[in-house]
């Protein structure tokens, strides 16, 4: 039986403090919770109800954590979720170590991008493209928030999401790097190569003069109407595509 003090912690991860404190994060909905137990995750606590366990009782029973059949009202209860007729599940947050093998691939790398909801975006975007890592400054959204998974529609589990001081990570980067600039070249007409890191800015402000000076190529998507500008995630949607037409 669930206990009050399980579902206590639960809930208490909604807060960045609370999943750093506990080095855990949850995860909601039969996608995302389908997507994490598939994972290379360590997935803890597992609550379903009769409707997600009819439709994935081979995950259900092969699943060696805390599970808890529960009802609709007490997932709903305890995440983030108005409604929540599936699952929900908690898992162990992987460690922020950078891997070698970022020298030979196309790489995200995120300026301080405080919006939840564009953060992930752009890992479900990276997800599509096959980029494999995305490096955000410390500043940068907290990948383990609930908005974050929810928006990223189970890409988190096959992304790697890691936080560093950007400065030095691109300064000591091997790849050359690409940044968005409304003054940088015509993306359509640059020569791209295969392995990059491609750098995107704030939703406000940009890249910071400090990151911008170690750009070697500054490339924008030219405007053809009125707007002033375009959202973080969809620039960088459009900007991996022309890196991927090879």
């Amino acid at each position: 039986m669930l206990s009050k003090n399980t579902l206590k912690f639960i809930k208490s991860l909604q807060q960045k403090k609370f999943r750093k404190q506990e080095n855990a994060f949850f995860v909601e909905g039969s996608k995302n919770v389908t997507e994490l137990l598939d994972s290379d995750f360590q997935v803890t606590h597992l609550l379903y109800t009769e409707k997600f366990a009819e439709e994935n009782r081979q995950a259900v029973s092969a699943f060696r954590g805390e599970a808890y059949l529960v009802t609709q009202k007490v997932l709903e209860s305890a995440g983030s979720f108005q409604t929540n007729d599936s699952a929900l599940a908690v898992a162990k947050i992987k460690q922020n170590t950078m891997p070698i093998e970022l020298d030979l691939s196309l790489v995200l790398a995120l300026d301080d991008v405080r919006d939840p909801g564009n953060l992930g975006t752009i890992i479900r975007i990276a997800d599509w493209y096959g980029i494999k890592y995305v490096i955000c400054s410390e500043e940068s959204a907290d990948c383990y928030n609930p908005k974050v998974l929810n928006s990223s529609m189970g890409s988190f589990s096959r992304v790697n999401v890691l936080y560093t001081d950007l400065y030095q990570f691109l300064e000591k980067s091997k790849l050359p790097v690409y940044g968005a600039f409304l003054e940088g070249e015509n993306i359509y007409k640059a020569k791209l190569p295969a392995a990059a890191v491609i750098l995107m800015g704030n939703e406000s402000n940009g890249i910071s003069e400090k990151i911008g000076s170690l750009v070697n190529h500054k490339i924008t998507i030219p405007r053809f109407g009125l707007a002033e500008s375009l959202n973080v995630a969809i620039a960088t949607a459009i900007i991996c595509d022309n890196f991927k037409r090879l």
